[in-house]
């Protein structure tokens, strides 16, 4: 499975669209609003690139509910998950069973057109600073958001589909927006380790399928994002941690991630330094580049973890 995931531009596909995503550096496709129109629609476009070709295509949506919700009309509004925060104060239980429901909802209503992930659970920790992310965490507490966000996966799971932790080590500490510009993180490495990283270590420790990476730059651990950092993905999450999962970076051609120079360059420090998948959004000529400048070569270990992200079929 090749390691870019591209986009596509309307309703359906353009010649233009099956040429690119026929190419073998192209092994996912995420989907935006302007993708969706109905319901008919969409299991039309989503069926074309299910067949598109083999191994096929990992499809993905941002699907968190609140603010980032791509499909809405005849999809059930999902709350922002902040909200449980509130429910938890009157009654912990209530507020698991929701977070659980909300999973399940998502992941059965997304999965009835064949689509594997909703780039779900948010795991940032909700500091006050970050508008960005805000109300999109599950609160302020780890503990919480731990418990909260585990419950959400186990519904996820419930009706086959995989869960994505985002965005590591942890984006609520940073007010500056990583779509427009690279937030700079200045804290001690312990404190993100102790408060940032907790609800990723919990979800970690329960087989969390995947992760997206934060183009967020922490100064204490590497001057690279995180999203680019060898130190971040190799030697924290995957050595310290031991995750065994998907690693995703955050798009490509967001702002936050160009600092790693020009589009194959990004590409080639993502991938060395441990990223299975790169999405490169809303920028056809940047992926048409890449496709020409980064080599075709064989990636058996990041195309069996992402394999093992395709949408399990629930009798």
């Amino acid at each position: 499975m090749g390691p870019l995931m591209a986009d596509v531009g309307g309703l359906s596909l353009s010649a233009e669209d099956r040429e690119v995503l026929a190419h073998p550096l192209v092994g996912g496709v995420i989907l935006f609003a302007r993708n969706y129109s109905d319901p008919e629609q969409l299991r039309a476009l989503c069926h074309e690139l299910l067949t598109l070709k083999r191994p096929r295509l990992l499809l993905a949506v941002d699907h968190e509910g609140g603010r980032v919700q791509r499909f809405r009309v005849g999809f059930t509004r999902i709350p922002a998950m902040g909200t449980l925060t509130r429910v938890f104060e009157e009654s912990p239980l209530r507020a698991h069973d929701e977070a659980r429901q909300h999973g399940e909802t998502i992941g059965r209503e997304l999965g009835a057109y064949g689509i594997d992930l909703c780039f779900a659970p948010v795991l940032d920790v909700d500091t006050g600073v970050s508008t960005v992310i805000g109300d999109r965490a599950f609160g302020t507490d780890p503990e919480i958001i731990s418990k909260l966000a585990r419950a959400f996966r186990n519904g996820l799971a419930a009706v086959g589909m995989k869960a994505t932790g985002k965005h590591f080590p942890g984006h609520g500490a940073v007010a500056a927006d990583s779509h427009l510009e690279l937030p700079v993180d200045r804290r001690a490495q312990s404190e993100i380790e102790l408060k940032d990283l907790a609800p990723f270590k919990a979800l970690i420790a329960d087989g969390l399928e995947s992760v997206m990476m934060a183009h967020v730059r922490y100064t204490a651990v590497d001057d690279l994002p995180a999203s680019l950092s060898r130190r971040w993905i190799r030697d924290i999450l995957r050595h310290q941690l031991k995750f065994n999962g998907a690693v995703f970076c955050d798009d490509l051609s967001m702002a936050g991630a160009k600092v790693g120079g020009e589009i194959d360059e990004r590409a080639q420090l993502a991938l060395a330094a441990g990223c299975d998948m790169l999405p490169v959004c809303n920028d056809r000529e940047a992926l048409t580049l890449l496709l020409d400048k980064l080599p075709v070569k064989e990636r058996r270990l990041s195309s069996a973890r992402l394999k093992a992200l395709y949408r399990s079929e629930i009798p």
